[in-house]
């Protein structure tokens, strides 16, 4: 290994495994040099930090990175270096943040989430992390601080609510979460000081007799089809909505009016636990005959070729046109009516559960019968308590829809009054 001044004609002139060192003039730099490797020649660094000698590969020599430039660079990591500073572990740091930004990482942990969540679950938790959280996909996770997060927080709420600010923040959390479990750098959760929106208090409307004739009534699989089907399977049954849409025809044990029920699987269940429904001679007669191969009960087939099949989908839309045949049967009956208030189709389940409560069914049979785990079911008491109540959900449920059936039968005619006289009677 050879030491003198690094220029382009010294460089130029190294043979291939030769070493040359800056030495022998007045602006010679301690530890910088350049080797000459079989494709080209690339500048170097040796120093020592905290006892340990180090080499740091500046640049390939070129047009674009000279021995001036290559000088430069290594005065500046021996400044570094002379702070205590390690330009070596800087360097792997500087790659592991380009690499590893939140954009990266989210990658990798919906892969993860999508074999972990609920398919609902899993496209919430995505469409947050791709779409509320875009702006910050460049950042490196490891630089991201609680500031930060803070602020686009504040930004998301105020463009767009409270409700989605919270569930983009639950998302980001357990994405943190997952990553410090892993193999990423990371710190803290940032996520973990920020404020949680607030959100609105829970849901309690219960739609009332008269209001749950009117959605029945404008949920006719006639007009509504599929969507109208799913809305009356709700009604009579309690479910939740994707349990019913995305209803497969295995999931159908179709014996008898007095025998048949639907079986969903752990995997469909919020709570993870099997769930068995009887079935109503009202809700038999609302499924439709099965349609070519498809598993689905409701829904299309597949988009593409080789998409996995999937049940209902379109809710939004199907919900707006159900609100609006309401509001039409409603002005058509008076010309002044007024919408009906807001409703979702969650609040069909709560109805449900009040209304079964108004007929005198028992609590924890309203609790099997909407597969809820709190009350009698909850706790160490639940796990011992594995009792389906079969029979007293059978019962229940015939008997609310028999009162659904009551409440939504066509009404007779008015009969128009006519006063009669004496005088209509003898025609005088």
């Amino acid at each position: 290994m050879a030491s003198g001044n690094i220029t382009k004609r010294s460089v130029d002139a190294l043979g291939a495994g030769e070493t040359l060192w800056d030495g022998g003039h007045r602006e010679a730099l301690k530890g910088f040099g350049v080797r000459r490797q079989k494709s080209a020649a690339v500048y170097i660094l040796k120093y020592r930090v905290h006892g340990r000698q180090r080499f740091y590969t500046l640049g390939t020599h070129g047009e674009h990175f000279p021995p001036e430039k290559a000088r430069r660079e290594a005065k500046r990591l021996l400044g570094r270096v002379a702070e205590g500073k390690d330009p070596q572990t800087e360097k792997h740091i500087a790659r592991d943040e380009a690499q590893n930004t939140l954009g990266a990482v989210m990658a990798a942990y919906l892969k993860f989430a999508e074999a972990k969540q609920k398919p609902r679950s899993y496209v919430e938790t995505k469409r947050h992390l791709q779409k509320n959280w875009k702006p910050l996909h460049s950042e490196p996770v490891s630089r991201l601080d609680r500031t930060r997060i803070a602020r686009h927080l504040s930004k998301l709420e105020a463009k767009r609510g409270a409700v989605t600010a919270a569930r983009a923040r639950a998302a980001l959390h357990a994405l943190f979460n997952w990553a410090m479990r892993g193999e990423y750098e990371i710190a803290a959760n940032p996520v973990v000081l920020t404020n949680r929106p607030l959100t609105p208090a829970s849901r309690d409307r219960v739609l009332s007799d008269a209001e749950l004739r009117e959605v029945w009534l404008a949920a006719d699989p006639e007009v509504a089809g599929d969507y109208g089907r799913i809305i009356r399977l709700l009604i009579l049954t309690g479910q939740r909505r994707d349990e019913i849409g995305g209803m497969a025809w295995s999931e159908l044990h179709l014996t008898d009016e007095a025998n048949s029920v639907l079986v969903l699987p752990g995997a469909r269940t919020k709570n993870r636990r099997e769930h068995v429904v009887p079935l109503s001679p009202s809700a038999l007669a609302l499924l439709p005959p099965r349609r070519n191969t498809r598993d689905h009960v409701f829904g299309d087939g597949p988009r593409r070729e080789g998409d996995r099949q999937r049940g209902f989908s379109g809710w939004s839309k199907s919900k707006a046109a159900l609100d609006a045949r309401i509001t039409e049967a409603r002005q058509k009956a008076d010309p002044e009516a007024k919408a009906m208030p807001p409703f979702t189709v969650h609040d069909l389940r709560r109805t449900v559960s009040t209304g079964m409560a108004g007929l005198g069914v028992l609590p924890h049979i309203v609790e099997a019968v909407l597969n809820h785990v709190s009350g009698h079911r909850a706790g160490v008491a639940g796990i011992y308590n594995r009792a389906q109540y079969l029979g007293e959900t059978r019962d229940a449920l015939d008997r609310w829809a028999d009162h659904v059936a009551a409440l939504t039968k066509p009404r007779p005619k008015s009969i128009r009054l006519v006063r009669v006289t004496a005088a209509a009677i003898t025609g005088a």
